[in-house]
């Protein structure tokens, strides 16, 4: 009999039942200013208690067994809690950012064929919520919109209520199938290079997002191949500054928080007083940033007050332009929602592995979670557990990798034995 798949609330359940009292999340502090609602900190044990609560209240909902379920929230604590939810009560969570317009928004809620999406009412001047609404109007059979307020709009659930009114089964938490989760890519392949451009973030991707398909245990596997580097040890803190809404965010954030049990601390709106102080408290901290904030970051003292400094690249990308840094700095290279390689800046650094594929297989610590090699015509390609993901069209998943090799559309650019970019095979 095939074992049954282990979800993230399997994790939670866990450390809920040997440490309680342990913190699992923590809101931003500013977080009132941007949404209305207020920072908490939540234990495991009251963790555990409302997402059971919420799975009960979608579970009322009565849609099919392992319904696509979008997932539309900034990283505060009820986004996660609202993820192992929708996992509990047996559906497919969908994570969609929630800077999407209304028009990338319709196109990912048909590319998965969502029949629910859980939101908030609000994010600064923005309404999610409404705008939610406005996608469901264009899309039939998206039948439900639910939403943490305030702001909530007549006609959408909410789901501050649901917390209310449900009591949930907090002990059966996690011991049932996990149905494993969509994220979204894009197909990328614009003409040309790519043009040079100011430091700040980079642009969004162009073209209709793709619906990707990954079971419960490849993004446990893929959170697992961020923590060999990251080393974060239980009790300790992760501090991501990205959002839980494709795999890089969820990988380096709750699923690697819930793995290590861990505390997830999450700052969606970037502030950098409360950044500071937060920073400031007295607890081991693992900071995850986007890699385009690395100059910043080495101009401050921020560094030295960490155990772990992870920067967080998308491909195509440069890495000629990282700055030496201290032996607690990490990388991690998204290839779009297929593969995270992960390394600290040492022999295991991912210019060296871009380079040499055979260092990731050679390297006894990642425990073949995944394996990299250089076609040739260049393409990398990627296998192994934290690496299995299937496109998702109309519905069904299509096995476009039989031999267990995922191709991306990337290709490292070598200078003297180590990868100075990614860039993408047009």
């Amino acid at each position: 009999m095939a074992p049954t798949p282990m979800g993230l609330g399997a994790l939670l359940a866990a450390v809920a039942d040997r440490h309680p009292a342990r913190i699992a999340l923590v809101d931003q502090a500013s977080k009132p200013a941007w949404c209305g609602r207020p920072a908490i900190a939540w234990t495991y044990a009251a963790a555990r208690e409302i997402v059971a609560r919420l799975a009960e209240g979608l579970q009322q909902l009565r849609l099919p067994p392992r319904s696509p379920i979008g997932l539309c929230m900034a990283g505060m604590a009820e986004a996660h809690l609202a993820f192992l939810a929708i996992e509990q009560a047996g559906h497919i969570p969908c994570p969609l950012p929630v800077t999407w317009d209304e028009d990338r928004l319709l196109q990912a809620v048909e590319a998965a064929q969502m029949l629910a999406v859980l939101t908030q009412g609000a994010l600064g001047s923005e309404r999610p919520a409404e705008k939610m609404c406005r996608v469901a109007m264009r899309y039939f059979p998206l039948r439900f919109v639910a939403a943490f307020g305030p702001h909530v709009p007549d006609g959408v659930l909410g789901l501050d209520q649901v917390v209310l009114d449900h009591r949930g089964d907090a002990a059966s938490l996690g011991t049932g199938p996990a149905a494993g989760l969509v994220t979204f890519a894009f197909p990328g392949g614009s003409p040309g290079p790519t043009p040079a451009r100011p430091a700040g973030p980079p642009p969004e991707p162009e073209g209709i997002p793709l619906a990707v398909r990954r079971e419960a245990e490849a993004l446990t596997a893929a959170a697992a191949g961020c923590l060999v580097p990251l080393r974060v040890e239980p009790g300790e803190r992760i501090l991501s500054l990205l959002p839980p809404s494709d795999l890089k965010g969820l990988a380096t954030g709750l699923a690697a928080a819930l793995l290590a049990g861990a505390t997830l601390e999450c700052h969606p709106v970037f502030d950098a007083g409360t950044l500071s102080a937060a920073l400031d408290q007295p607890v081991p901290t693992h900071l995850i940033v986007p890699a385009w904030m690395e100059a910043g970051f080495s101009r401050t003292t921020v560094p030295g007050r960490l155990r772990t400094l992870a920067y967080v690249h998308r491909a195509p990308c440069r890495l000629s332009s990282r700055l030496p840094g201290r032996s607690g700095v990490v990388d991690i290279l998204a290839f779009d929602e297929v593969a995270l390689l992960c390394g600290r800046r040492d022999a295991q650094d991912v210019g060296l592995v871009l380079a040499a594929p055979e260092r990731a297989a050679l390297a006894t610590e990642r425990g073949g979670l995944i394996q990299l090699r250089r076609d040739p015509d260049g393409r990398l390609s990627f296998r192994g557990p934290a690496c299995a993901a299937r496109m998702l069209r109309r519905g069904i998943t299509e096995d476009e990798n039989p031999d267990g090799w995922m191709a991306s559309r990337y290709r490292a650019s070598l200078f003297a034995g180590v990868a100075t970019a990614v860039t993408e095979i047009l």
